[in-house]
């Protein structure tokens, strides 16, 4: 029987899902039937948590009564600190919290049941409890002491204020609410198909998001954000910034930020969002000098590689003006698409066949009856 090959599985449908996709005709990241960059003018993350969760835009009362259920779960267990202490010199940040979500699950003792009602208790759990793991496993594994979770505040203010340890500004909250908006879901990039493939063996969401936590942190994956912000500070001015990107499309090198597996030839429209929320942030601070580099390498690119912004090119110096530090760029990243994880597993389960792939084998066959005595 002849097998079809496409390298990186490029173009092959890999499973039907409710939740979301990415029509490129349309040039729209459909969330449960409604634009993701219209919900990100409109709503807020909870709202689009409850939409994962439940396919419909929430109430005042539902929103309520989710902000409440994820209140409850902000707090984890105190050993959880011990391990990340226990962790050697130099962990790296996407290393802890891969650690802290693993260690969960020795907490749930319901840990068999697969059962629609219990993922979404655990999926409650993860995300109340995320803010805590992402920010306190940075800070203990950099010799900070641990922050404990304000219940006064909503959730995205409470997930900067454990982080940044102090309480946002009403523009900076709205913005930073805004960015986990953006990158809540994404149809089936490849921390998401880890995440389907590893439920789709019966295994719990604890293991299923451990899983696309390590698909997150490679390079070609995550931390496109913390490399696009390496770049700004190396260059210091908008000339600055010209030059180095000229030299490294010069020298062949990969600039991350850029390009995007799906929009080819246009940009990211998450990206066009945090491009606005960057010249906000610029005005309230009364500093514009990374907007305009920004712009000044948008441009180099596009002329000189017909190549677009994604998300993490505006949302490098977003977060970086909003005083959160570059090596938790990423976890955050991973804490805002729990939500879109956790969805996806349930829905996995929900519906599920276990991901068994076949290859083209192309090594050689031989047989032993050839081989001399």
């Amino acid at each position: 029987m002849e097998l079809n090959y496409s390298p990186g599985l490029d173009g092959i449908i890999a499973a039907e899902t409710k939740l979301s996709f990415l029509d490129t005709v349309e040039s729209q990241i459909v969330i449960r039937g409604y634009d993701l960059i219209e919900l990100s003018q409109r709503y807020s993350y909870l709202d689009i948590v409850y939409l994962l969760l439940h396919g419909e835009i929430p109430t005042t009362e539902q929103r309520v009564d989710l902000q409440d259920k994820l209140k409850s779960n902000y707090q984890v267990p105190q050993e959880i600190f011990q391990i990340f202490k226990l962790l050697p010199n130099g962990t790296h940040a996407m290393d802890g919290l891969r650690t802290g979500i693993s260690v969960l699950a020795g907490y749930d003792q319901y840990i068999n049941d697969r059962s629609t009602e219990m993922n979404l208790t655990r999926a409650f759990r993860l995300l109340g409890g995320m803010p805590n793991i992402v920010a306190n496993s940075y800070r203990v594994l950099n010799g900070q002491d641990v922050v404990e979770p304000d219940s006064g505040l909503s959730y995205s203010a409470n997930f900067y204020y454990m982080i940044t340890g102090r309480k946002p500004t009403a523009l900076e909250e709205e913005i930073f609410d805004q960015s986990l908006v953006l990158y809540s879901e994404h149809e089936m990039p490849n921390s998401t198909f880890t995440a389907r493939v590893i439920a789709s063996t019966q295994s719990d969401l604890y293991g299923a998001l451990t899983g696309a936590v390590a698909s997150l942190k490679g390079n070609l994956h995550g931390g496109a954000n913390e490399a696009v912000m390496y770049m700004l500070l190396e260059a210091k001015t908008v000339e600055g910034f010209e030059n180095l990107l000229k030299n490294k499309l010069e020298n062949k090198e990969k600039i991350m930020g850029f390009g995007h597996r799906v929009y080819m030839k246009k940009m990211d429209p998450r990206a066009q969002i945090m491009k606005e929320a960057l010249h906000k942030l610029c005005l309230e601070q009364g500093d514009d000098s990374l907007y305009h580099m920004c712009e000044a390498g948008e441009k180099v690119m596009t002329q000189k590689k017909g190549l677009y912004p994604n998300l993490d090119y505006y949302a490098a110096p977003v977060y970086y003006m909003l005083g959160l530090p570059i090596e938790i760029y990423t976890p955050i990243f991973f804490g805002s698409r729990t939500i879109g994880l956790c969805a996806h597993v349930i829905e996995q389960h929900d519906n599920n066949r276990l991901f068994r792939p076949r290859v083209n084998y192309i090594g050689e066959r031989h047989n032993l009856e050839e081989l001399s005595v």
